[in-house]
Formats: C-alpha cells, structure tokens, sequence
C-alpha cells in the first residue's frame, strides 16, 4: 500500500507548514504544493547556504524526489523563474525534478 501524508494548514498561512514538509521530505519520492500564491516563502538550508522558495516544492533539494506544482497554485511567473535561475546557479537539478500540472 502506498502511503500519502498533507501537511494542511487551517489559519493564514503562516503555521510553518513548510518546515514540517521540509521534515517529511526524505521519506517520500514525490513532493507536491497543491494551494496558494508566491507571496509568502520560506526558508530552506542545504550545505550552509539559505533559500526561501516560494513556489518551488521544498523536496527539490532531494535526491530521487520529484516535485509537483499542482493546481490551485499561482504561478507568477517571473517570481518561479528566479527561483529555478538561483536554484541551478548552485548547482540543483531543478528541470529533471520539477513539473507544473
């Protein structure tokens, strides 16, 4: 049987859902965002170095993981490239584990 876990928030966003994630990521291969916009991020820490990723499910730094933009997010596109330009720049496969529903 193949095991699912949301992470839900129920107040304003601001619950720290991406830590938990953040947390959670390792025991899964496929990491999805499923809600909400780019105004608000959060923050990441791989090999001492900090991202905020707003778009961006946090599993993209995990090896093995693919990582899913689903539907109900808004993708500002400008916001979603910046990301990906910052994320490869330091050397993350962003393209082979990324796809947008």
């Amino acid at each position: 049987m193949k095991k699912i876990d949301v992470v839900l928030g129920l107040q304003w966003g601001d619950e720290g859902k991406g830590k938990v994630v953040d947390v959670l990521t390792p025991r899964y291969n496929v990491i999805a965002r499923f809600q909400g916009g780019p105004n608000a991020g959060h923050s990441l820490h791989f090999n001492d170095k900090s991202y905020v990723l707003h778009t961006i499910p946090s599993g993209i730094f995990r090896d093995g993981s693919i990582n899913v933009i689903g539907n109900g997010v808004v993708i500002d596109p400008v916001i979603l490239a910046e990301e990906i330009n910052t994320l490869e720049a330091d050397g993350a496969d962003v393209r082979s584990k990324l796809v947008i529903s």
